[in-house]
């Protein structure tokens, strides 16, 4: 097993490996802190550049900018003044808070759950292993409650069709964890990723790039979760539950003194399955998604729609395109009181307003962590500084030739190590696009490019870092089968689905890429497509 030890006692390079991961990583301040620091190092550095007069011309500019430093008369008045504008102002704040309401309702009203129920206990043995790997993949729009309500359904539903409990248990993590960047429906985390690269490109606004929305992604979203899910199911069938089979871990959990099994019992190998008021609420809630997406056609298909553009249509930009964040806010809400006011879980309006309460409670760290994150960004922009570093930088890849793909290869492997550290999508992707978001679209990206590549490198290693927090809540899981598994045993059961899902992913990445097809609706690979 991953856990023994060679025979000089030594443990395995992959665990030494992790550990010194785990060590380095815990060696970093909490994000808040992080940033804080950041924050800290932006203004020295900008306050010296602005000493020494540094100036940069960015292009489509009629003047160069002034680098202009924190620590100076004008740059301390820009800070007490607009403190709270830079926070307020944050636009993931905007885009995100809304969604998030709406995913509340769905996911306490108890919709969400049951779709993955209904989804796993109407799939065949044989196609399992699939149907994990692809609902793993899209639970992401749960949040982090999907790394703790998939794998042990995923454990139940592989249980009770006679395959290994440990394959789902693991293989829905992992599908969770490594593809937790894209789903085929937009989530809150596309909201948040377009705030962040909309507000980094103020740094270069003379580009005419084209906005970033929740939707700027939505065509590589849905195919990398096709094909990653496909992927996730291939490795759980293929290569862990043989492996499984093969070491002879226990397929029942582990009975200790004064318990009692509950491995085997229909009534857990049933609690997959849905009551028939649960059925009931899932097809209403169908059909009240079918009634919304009537309505809005008749609103936009209508010549005379408001929501097209001046030129009738809806691309590249119109009021539809503007009204997404409205539109999965409807979607979400309407679908999920349609399934709590059937099922029971929603009987009055009071019921409602605490499933989105309970929704903002469990985003108060993010909500919190925004502050900073807006003075960063602020800051970094304000001062001019991001718009340096991308002309520099931009500069510096064209010298050495480094414009094509593989600087874009670059940059995914770049995110895929920064994520072994730092498992705050929001935290690395801020930090992340402020240098490249402008600094590739100098060299002709689209932003919603670059926050595509960015997806591919955030994921893939999300499942091997001992920094991810429910590394032990999976551990503890595991455990009821293994009680002797450690964190080395997990590690080196989700290697396999690291090096398939980043090359694939990336394969993805490199079609839309070298074909020039859309990455979402109005949304290109190189500005002025």
């Amino acid at each position: 097993m991953s856990t023994a030890t060679t025979p000089t006692g030594r443990p395995p390079l992959t665990d030494r490996f992790l550990g010194g991961v785990e060590r380095l990583g815990n060696k970093l301040p909490e994000p808040f802190m992080l940033f804080l620091i950041l924050f800290a190092i932006t203004g020295i550095v900008s306050t010296a550049m602005a000493a020494a007069g540094v100036t940069v011309s960015v292009p489509g500019a009629e003047e160069a900018t002034v680098i202009k430093g924190l620590f100076t008369a004008e740059g301390l008045t820009w800070l007490t003044s607009n403190l709270g504008e830079n926070y307020i102002g944050f636009p993931p704040l905007k885009t995100v808070m809304p969604i998030l309401l709406a995913i509340g309702v769905a996911q306490h009203s108890g919709m969400l759950a049951a779709i993955i129920r209904k989804t796993f206990g109407s799939s065949p043995r044989w196609m399992l292993p699939y149907v994990v790997g692809f609902v793993g993949v899209i639970s992401s729009i749960m949040a982090d409650s999907a790394f703790v309500v998939v794998p042990p359904l995923a454990a139940l539903v592989f249980k009770a069709a006679g395959r290994h409990p440990v394959a789902g248990l693991l293989g829905g993590f992992a599908a969770a964890g490594a593809g937790y960047s894209t789903n085929i429906f937009p989530t809150s985390l596309d909201a948040l990723f377009a705030g962040i690269t909309t507000s980094v490109m103020e740094a270069l606004p003379g580009l005419g790039a084209t906005p970033v929305n929740p939707v700027s992604n939505w065509w590589f979203n849905i195919a990398s979760s096709l094909v990653l899910g496909l992927v996730a199911g291939f490795v759980i069938d293929r290569v862990l539950e043989p492996r499984l089979v093969r070491t002879d871990v226990p397929r029942d959990e582990t009975v200790e003194d004064g318990e009692s099994g509950s491995g085997g019992t229909d009534a857990e190998q049933m609690r997959a399955a849905l009551s028939p008021q649960e059925n009931k609420g899932l097809l209403v809630a169908v059909l009240a998604a079918v009634v919304l997406t009537a309505v809005v056609l008749v609103a936009t298909l209508v010549p005379a729609s408001p929501w097209r553009n001046e030129e009738g249509g809806f691309l590249p930009s119109s009021p539809l395109l503007d009204s997404i964040v409205f539109l999965v806010f409807a979607y979400f809400v309407v679908v999920g009181l349609a399934y709590g006011i059937v099922v029971g879980t929603i009987r009055s309006s009071a019921d409602g307003v605490r499933m989105m309460t309970d929704a903002l409670k469990e985003m108060l760290p993010f909500i919190v962590l925004a502050f900073v994150l807006g003075q960063f960004i602020a800051l970094f922009n304000w001062s001019g500084i991001g718009s340096w570093i991308a002309v520099t930088g931009a500069a510096g890849l064209e010298g050495i030739g480094l414009t094509g793909f593989p600087a874009i290869i670059g940059f995914i492997l770049l995110a895929s190590c920064l994520n072994l550290f730092i498992i705050s999508g929001s935290g690395m992707w801020t930090i992340m696009a402020a240098v490249f978001v402008p600094m590739f679209a100098l060299l002709g990206y689209e932003p919603a490019f670059t926050q595509a590549a960015f997806r591919v490198g955030d994921s893939a290693t999300q499942v091997i870092t001992p920094m991810n927090p429910y590394m032990v809540v999976l551990l503890g899981m595991l455990r009821k089968y293994e009680p002797a598994a450690g964190l080395g045993t997990m590690f080196a059961r989700m290697l396999p689905f690291v090096v398939p899902f980043w090359v694939v992913w990336t394969a993805i990445l490199a079609i839309f890429f070298f074909t020039g097809l859309p990455l979402g609706p109005g949304t290109g690979i190189m500005l002025g497509e």
